[in-house]
């Protein structure tokens, strides 16, 4: 009985350091990646701007090609929206809230499994004669301490998927 005792005391302990662990973190997160495309910055932008073209290079859509997709809204640019069921990546929705055209794209991100929103951007500056695209995304996962845990990792969960995604990206624009 005392060693359960015991074992019960250590649980707690543990369960309770992790729970105020969790308040004293951050639960905003920044993950960001770039690469250098040799294409020009409108080239590049036409991938990124209709919702429809990102099936071509996004690394989810590669992952999982019976993903389910709904378009709504704007063709392209700000206001452009589009849903996706996915058994392996997940369900989800994105709306496109900026858009400058050869210059930025801003998004914002619904994920309805973690009731979560999150928002970001694609930017596009020249370099040389190519493009450099900047994908950021900015997250905040809410006042939950164990949700703050997982943000310690999202750059290591999520940073792999964007430097998929630009790379592919950067394959599909540079097709003469």
């Amino acid at each position: 009985m005392r060693i359960v005792k015991w074992l019960f005391g250590i649980v707690l302990v543990a369960a309770a350091l992790v729970w105020v662990g969790g308040l004293l973190l951050s639960p905003k997160v920044i993950v960001a990646r770039s690469i250098v495309i040799a294409a020009p910055p409108d080239k590049v932008y036409a991938l990124l701007v209709d919702p429809r073209q990102w099936k071509r290079w996004t690394a989810w859509n590669r992952r999982d090609p019976q993903m389910q997709m709904t378009f709504s809204g704007a063709a392209s640019g700000a206001g452009a929206a589009w849903a996706w069921k996915s058994k392996g990546e997940g369900d989800g929705r994105m709306l496109f809230t900026a858009a400058e055209p050869g210059r930025r794209l801003a998004y914002e991100l619904y994920f309805p499994e973690f009731d979560n929103t999150s928002g970001g951007d694609l930017s596009l500056a020249a370099e040389g004669a190519g493009t450099r695209v900047t994908w950021t995304m900015n997250g905040d996962f809410g006042s939950n301490p164990l949700w703050r845990w997982m943000a310690l990792f999202a750059d290591r969960m999520i940073g792999p998927d964007f430097e998929a995604g630009l790379a592919n990206l950067k394959a599909e624009a540079e097709k003469p």
